[in-house]
């Protein structure tokens, strides 16, 4: 059953058009890779979808409410966990109150997040500022899952990251996928990791979907014309 449904949204930053007939849909249970180049509209169109800037155009579904025209907040009470490119843990409080702070009843509790990430229960009682920028990422995406989210989006979860962090964090996707039933919508640059995790991929060019598809089909022709690697 379609649980994200992206039809034909167009956005802009004031006078600059940067979204132009964007698609996608993502299944429950789906795991979607949103691919492109820097700069092409991935994390615009994460945006629109979670309200944090309006669709000029175009219609957004999710789990059968229209999000198209809805405050942020609505969007994420609805059961969609964001986690933002820049990780935005609140610096000055510890990494229990980061939880506790936003946790809502389910599944996901510090109990359970700590299985997921044990750094994390290692460094409950410390200020998120003072954690390493992988440990601080874990953060960001247990306080994503701590709203017990129907569909957890990854915006660039593990840019920069070192790669025993990536490691980590993609092992922990993994799970999710395997054992939560979880909707994922993952931006990332890595195809490799993409392509184990990924069940389909949506590529954008300069604001336009120019590919979807089984992530099986993407091909090198395809991935070397429009991501260029």
């Amino acid at each position: 059953m379609t649980l994200l449904s992206v039809d034909q949204i167009n956005a802009s930053y004031g006078p600059a058009q940067a979204l132009f007939g964007v698609d996608l849909n993502l299944s429950e249970g789906e795991v979607l890779a949103l691919m492109g180049r820097n700069g092409m509209g991935k994390s615009t169109t994460i945006r629109a979808i979670m309200g944090m800037m309006p669709a000029t155009s175009g219609n957004i579904h999710f789990a059968n409410h229209d999000l198209t025209r809805l405050p942020s907040h609505k969007v994420a009470q609805l059961g969609i966990g964001l986690v933002p490119e820049g990780r935005r843990c609140f610096g000055n409080l510890t990494v229990r109150e980061n939880l506790t702070a936003v946790a809502r009843p389910g599944h996901w509790t510090p109990d359970t997040l700590a299985g997921l990430f044990p750094r994390l229960e290692e460094r409950k009682d410390q200020e998120a500022g003072v954690l390493s920028g992988g440990e601080q990422q874990m953060l960001a995406i247990a306080r994503a899952l701590i709203t017990n989210p129907r569909l957890l989006i990854l915006d660039e979860a593990t840019e920069g990251l070192a790669p025993l962090i990536r490691q980590e964090i993609w092992s922990a996707i993994n799970h999710l996928k395997s054992n939560t039933g979880l909707a994922i919508l993952v931006v990332d640059k890595s195809l490799t990791e993409l392509r184990q995790i990924a069940d389909n991929a949506v590529i954008l060019e300069r604001g336009k979907t120019v590919w979807s598809g089984p992530m099986p089909d993407l091909s090198p022709a395809i991935a070397d014309q429009f991501l260029g690697l």
